[in-house]
C-alpha cells in the first residue's frame, strides 16, 4: 500500500470515546487489512465503503 486509500481516513476512531472505539476500532483493522490483500479497484473501492457502512451502523447501535 504506497498510500493511504482515501476512503480510510473515514475508519479512524481516537476522535471518539473509548466505549465507541472499542466498536469501531476492528472496522479500522479490517479496512487496513482489505487493503494490504486486496488489489486496487472497483470491488477494493466496493468493499470499504460496505464495511463503512456497516461500522457506522455498529457505532450508531453503541449509542
Amino acid at each position: 500500500m504506497d498510500q493511504p486509500h482515501e476512503l480510510l481516513k473515514f475508519f479512524d476512531y481516537g476522535h471518539l470515546p473509548e466505549h465507541l472505539q472499542q466498536v469501531s476500532r476492528p472496522f479500522h483493522a479490517l479496512a487496513t487489512r482489505i487493503l494490504e490483500l486486496t488489489n486496487a479497484g472497483n470491488e477494493q473501492d466496493m468493499a470499504l465503503r460496505k464495511l463503512l457502512e456497516a461500522k457506522d451502523c455498529a457505532v450508531r447501535a453503541k449509542l
